[in-house]
């Protein structure tokens, strides 16, 4: 299972980073996806990352303020959150692709082993 740290309160146009690690399995051998939750709403996608780190896919709702990365060696993907807005707020999920480590996608039911995520709050 995943585990995702990193939430909290954020002011309208700052910035969080959250980060999603796994204690029983390498990250690196899989696409890893971040999804949100808000409040009475479906779980969307945020954004996800191949193995390797080189191909991600981005929600439009967060492309030029959202920066998914891994640093595989420390069995790490992180989502940076910059200029943040109200509609940010929600639990975030990561999860891991089911079909591999080369590509991935904006579908939630590719993805298993997710964690119990961590809430962002966007309020001044």
């Amino acid at each position: 299972q995943l585990v995702e740290s990193g939430g909290g309160l954020v002011q309208p146009g700052g910035s969080l980073g959250l980060s999603c690690t796994a204690s029983e399995f390498r990250l690196g051998i899989y696409a890893i996806g971040w999804f949100r939750q808000a409040p009475g709403k479906e779980r969307d996608f945020v954004a996800c990352i191949n193995g390797e780190g080189l191909h991600t896919v981005d929600a439009d709702s967060v492309k030029g303020r959202f920066i998914i990365s891994r640093d595989n060696a420390k069995n790490t993907v992180s989502l940076q959150m910059n200029t943040v807005q109200p509609e940010d707020a929600g639990t975030y999920y990561c999860a891991r692709f089911l079909y591999g480590s080369t590509w991935c996608t904006e579908t939630e039911t590719d993805y298993e082993a997710w964690g119990q995520g961590t809430r962002v709050s966007v309020s001044s």
